[in-house]
């Protein structure tokens, strides 16, 4: 009963502390990183023990699926090499960075466990940057860097974790050798991923009820996951794959009136995920600091401090020095500029904020129960991953919106602009869909109220106006509509967006704004049909 009553309270206090951020326009994992390190320090808050292997399938695996549904190939594949550079180039610098870092402040540390911490705290999180850059609408494509990066960075910082804990376990180092097995692991994770979302979609195809239909969605997660790492594969990897493959279908396979309450749930839970994570940290550093004493602290703050800046400065470092490097050898070759700007590259190497997967993975280091031998200088490894998550959100989390603001990064429009186009698409795809029904009385009211809205459209798009935040009334389901010209209108619609995203001409931030009014406006209608049929 303890343990509940404790939960609620810190879901509670969660929600509250989220709201405080959106006032104040900082991320919220910064204040809930706050809240969890007072717990740690708070006299009779109990202590709670979390299973190591539980921590990063807990935690990590509905968030990352979360984030890769939404991401956009399109804008990936034009973003490929900033986002490689960061995923691979920034992680490995960072490790390299906090290892010798770390194996410098504390030579008994064996390189590998030295290592492991590097990979611990090399991942930035970009929920935390994205919440609060998504409030300032910065240039389209630093989002796309921001979030891509987050989805690859985790896979190449975790498949080091993961090679270093085998070698604290063998006694030995990481080398060459464990090259090839990276390249294993990595190929068979995509393989798997692909095949596993063609799985998940037949099964998902044939779900009709919104509760069942949730439970599958987060059942085939931690499903995908715990496959993964049974195979000695990378969880994260084919995690990431699966849902990217399964994204390019689902709004086919899954109708609105399930797609739009399992968006709800999702987000939700993220979030309780999120606020578990940092305050379980707190409880698990309870018991470490305990046993602190007044030297201790001063050596382990010390320590802390010292791979906090290097994870900090390595990400600068790299970020900066790649964007020059990429602007000369344009000037060399007088090509276009396709690289980030001076001003986009500060903004970019100062957004490395780490959030859960860097707590997920410092938990579940083992801990020396069941016969399995506590990892090497874990007490250190915790505090110190604590502390550099808490460092970077509170450092460069609540400096991100004047920093953005001083360096005036505006948005660039290409999102609103693809929204607006994708209207025009569907309302003329609706539009011709119409002529080909009855010519009955409601038919013609339906057909000039497509007229309409479709003559707005285009104003709006020839203007370039905004639209706000508010969706503009929509042509589905008008309150005299013929319900079978409707749905035709409504699915010819929802065809030709599919195309548009198919074929590139818009991305996935344009697909699902426009995705979600076209859902709302079948669910309007739906209601309609039922308040009107005969009981």
């Amino acid at each position: 009963m303890l343990v509940f009553e404790i939960v609620i309270a810190l879901l509670l206090g969660g929600a509250g502390l989220a709201a405080l951020s959106r006032r104040l326009g900082t991320p919220y994992p910064a204040l809930v990183a706050l809240a969890g390190a007072v717990l740690a320090l708070v006299p009779g808050s109990p202590e709670l023990v979390l299973d190591p292997e539980l921590a990063l399938t807990l935690f990590v695996a509905p968030v990352l699926l979360d984030a890769a549904f939404d991401a956009s190939p399109r804008d990936l594949r034009a973003n490929w090499r900033p986002v490689a550079s960061l995923a691979l180039g920034a992680v490995v610098l960072t490790v390299i960075a906090v290892a010798v870092a770390v194996k410098w402040m504390v030579p008994a540390m064996p390189w590998a466990a030295a290592i492991a911490l590097g990979a611990i705290v090399a991942p930035p999180d970009a929920a935390a940057a994205t919440a609060v850059l998504k409030q300032l609408k910065p240039p389209h494509r630093l989002m796309v860097i921001l979030e891509g990066e987050s989805l690859f960075n985790d896979a190449s910082a975790l498949l080091i974790y993961r090679l270093a804990l085998g070698a604290v376990a063998a006694g030995g180092v990481l080398g060459w050798s464990a090259v090839p097995t990276l390249l294993v692991v990595t190929v068979a994770s995509v393989l798997l991923g692909v095949v596993l979302s063609r799985v998940s979609l037949r099964i998902n195809a044939g779900v009709e009820d919104v509760s069942t239909a949730v439970i599958t969605q987060f059942g085939s997660t931690f499903a995908v996951w715990i496959l993964a790492e049974r195979l000695h594969l990378s969880g994260i990897l084919t995690t990431v794959v699966y849902a990217m493959t399964i994204s390019r279908t689902a709004s086919v396979v899954t109708p609105a009136r399930i797609r739009i309450p399992s968006y709800a749930v999702w987000e939700v839970a993220t979030f309780v995920l999120n606020v578990l994570a940092f305050v379980l940290v707190g409880f698990q550093l309870k018991g470490i600091v305990a046993r602190f004493d007044r030297e201790t602290w001063l050596e382990y703050g010390a320590i802390a401090a010292v791979v906090t800046g290097a994870a900090i400065l390595a990400r600068i470092a790299w970020v900066m020095g790649a964007a020059a490097f990429n602007r000369w050898r344009q000037r060399k070759s007088k090509s276009s500029p396709v690289t980030l700007s001076p001003s986009a590259a500060v903004l970019v190497g100062w957004c490395g904020m780490r959030g859960i997967v860097t707590l997920a993975a410092a938990l579940a280091l083992p801990t020396g129960h069941d016969g399995v031998a506590a990892f090497p200088y874990r007490d250190l490894i915790l505090f110190t991953s604590f502390s550099v998550v808490l460092g970077t959100l509170v450092v460069q989390g609540m400096t991100l919106k004047p920093l953005m603001t001083r360096l005036k990064l505006d948005d660039d429009g290409e999102v609103d602009h693809e929204v607006r186009l994708a209207r025009v698409e569907t309302l003329r795809a609706g539009l011709e869909a119409t002529n080909e029904s009855t010519g009955t009385e409601m038919a013609t009211l339906v057909r000039r109220r497509y007229e309409l809205q479709l003559r707005r459209a285009r104003q709006l798009l020839d203007e370039h106006a905004l639209m706000g935040s508010a969706s503009p009334s929509s042509p589905w389901g008008p309150p005299t509509a013929d319900a079978e010209t409707v749905r035709s209108a409504m699915a010819a619609g929802r065809k030709k967006l599919a195309e548009l995203r198919a074929n590139g001409t818009i991305g996935d931030a344009a697909f699902q704004q426009v995705e979600q009014e076209l859902d709302w406006s079948e669910l309007d209608l739906q209601q309609l049909l039922r308040a009107e049929s005969p009981e």
